[in-house]
């Protein structure tokens, strides 16, 4: 069973790119979300109900943020 890793972030934030940059430099393969924090996502909300922020890392549909 291979890992489903996804990123839910915004693009221009420097707590999601050193997310990435840590995954990047581990080799870890993920799927990026782009979120739009005005409107946030239904995905986000059930992820992350307590503080609604990015970024929230998914793995195997249990949220590490």
């Amino acid at each position: 069973m291979a890992d489903e890793v996804k990123l839910h972030g915004v693009t221009g934030s420097p707590f999601v790119c050193r997310a990435v940059i840590a995954l990047n430099l581990k080799g870890i393969k993920y799927e990026f979300v782009a979120e739009d924090l005005s409107n946030k996502s239904a995905d986000l909300l059930k992820y992350n109900p307590v503080y609604k922020k990015v970024p929230v890392f998914v793995h195997n549909g249990n949220p590490i943020s």
